[in-house]
């Protein structure tokens, strides 16, 4: 990756948008997905996206990029005023929406990963784990409203000692 990783972005996606299961989020970042399988599909079957993992309903974590490798999902961002957030950051997707509700599954296993980053990286810290929206305002909006911030803060300030994200 080249830079030190000192920040994590969260985000979320559903493919179709809304719509959950169906392994169309792996697909797309497999770059395996079918454009004909579904109307929306063509807007975004040729997108050069990834993240380094994604955490679907279940809390099932599933790696797509090897934290050392740099993932392509932050896209035009910026935080503390360092632009190209994917140079230095981890990106974390939860199979989600803005507006509806994430699962307790979801949120005992983003705890569980980012305590984990947490004991990796030393320049990470949990005033750095931010939002979508926070590195690219005004382009981004996720994790969205329905994210509960307070909620998630207080399982990363929790022990646990199951693992988190691991290579596939």
């Amino acid at each position: 990756m080249g830079s030190e990783i000192s920040l994590l972005v969260i985000h979320n996606i559903s493919l179709p948008p809304g719509q959950f299961g169906g392994g169309y989020i792996e697909q797309l970042f497999t770059n395996q997905l079918n454009a004909n399988e579904h109307s929306y599909f063509a807007e975004v079957v040729d997108l050069k996206v990834s993240a380094h993992c994604l955490i679907d309903r279940n809390g099932k974590v599933v790696q797509f990029v090897p934290l050392s490798r740099r993932a392509w999902h932050a896209g035009d961002s910026s935080f503390a005023g360092c632009a190209n957030c994917n140079d230095y950051s981890i990106g974390i997707e939860l199979e989600g929406t803005d507006t509806t509700p994430y699962t307790a599954n979801q949120y005992q296993s983003l705890a569980r990963v980012c305590r984990e980053l947490l004991a990796i990286y030393p320049a990470l810290t949990a005033e750095r784990i931010v939002g979508h929206s926070d590195v690219s305002p005004g382009r981004k909006t996720d994790p969205g409203p329905a994210f509960d911030w307070p909620h998630f803060f207080s399982l990363l300030a929790e022990p646990d000692t199951k693992q988190g994200c691991n290579d596939r």
